[in-house]
């Protein structure tokens, strides 16, 4: 007696038919392709135990279906991108949708190198200093109008130079007489003290901080023999060829201020009118 070899669907014999092996038992073609095969995404017909079957984000497709949608090109052993529910080709992915670098115009492709920068896309080799020609890549750069720098050569061009050590100043600094100064760099001329931040006066157009100043240059009273250098507010006496402090202007007798007053000089003092009338 012949064993029993039938399709388990339709029960029909598969003996001299093609027939496919299932966990639960062969089925023939017909049957196969009704209960198994997968339905094409884009044509919507059954893909055949015989087609080539391309899966893609629980999607099927016939390989003959599997196309981009712009430019009909088969996508069966091409590189693509899902733009929503659209497949397309590498070419038509970025003609639409990449960006295009700002300096050679092509295309900067899906996961090249690139920087961006106020809305614009540079390929990386692109991206170059509009001095030294170098490309900047990730280092520092400053914008100029339509131009970019690396920062030496920024620099180099524009950054004010130092009266003093002739190097660029990159930040902060000091402006005295509309010439630009490293803060360390403008310093006393008679004892090297940094004068940023601190009172200071000229002489022959050279910074002196006060003291050096008062030393160097500023009358001495004649009864204290410190510099009057009218600093803070200071302010002193004249007469021939002497000068005092305010508050060293007194009766060189009584001490008495005569800042105001009449006085009398006798030889190297100055005296009130009360004690000259002693004498």
């Amino acid at each position: 007696m012949t064993e029993c070899f039938d399709c388990d669907n339709c029960k029909e014999s598969l003996y001299g038919r093609k027939y496919i092996q299932m966990d639960n038992g062969p089925y023939c073609i017909p049957c196969y392709d009704a209960h198994f095969a997968n339905t094409c995404d884009e044509c919507k017909e059954l893909i055949g135990h015989d087609c080539r079957e391309l899966y893609y984000e629980d999607r099927h497709y016939h390989e003959h279906c599997f196309r981009c949608f712009r430019c009909d090109r088969s996508l069966a052993d091409e590189p693509f991108t899902c733009q929503g529910e659209e497949l397309l080709c590498n070419d038509c992915y970025c003609s639409e949708f990449s960006s295009k670098c700002i300096a050679c115009e092509k295309t900067v492709m899906p996961g090249s190198r690139k920087l961006e920068y106020n809305g614009q896309t540079w390929h990386e080799h692109c991206f170059i200093c509009s001095s030294c020609q170098q490309p900047i890549g990730s280092r520092s750069f400053i914008p100029d109008n339509k131009d970019y720098y690396c920062v030496p050569c920024y620099e180099s061009k524009f950054a004010p130079r130092c009266t003093r050590c002739k190097k660029t100043l990159t930040k902060g600094g000091v402006t005295y007489r509309d010439e630009p100064w490293h803060k360390e760099c403008f310093v006393c001329t008679g004892c090297k003290t940094p004068l940023a931040g601190q009172q200071f006066t000229s002489q022959d157009d050279n910074p002196y901080c006060i003291k050096c100043f008062g030393n160097l240059y500023a009358k001495k009273c004649s009864a204290c023999t410190k510099p009057i250098t009218g600093f803070g507010g200071g302010k002193y006496v004249s007469f021939e060829d002497r000068h005092w402090h305010h508050n060293c202007f007194n009766c060189a007798r009584c001490n008495t201020s005569l800042v105001g007053k009449g006085f009398i000089p006798d030889n190297d003092e100055i005296l009130c009118r009360d004690c000259s009338s002693d004498l």
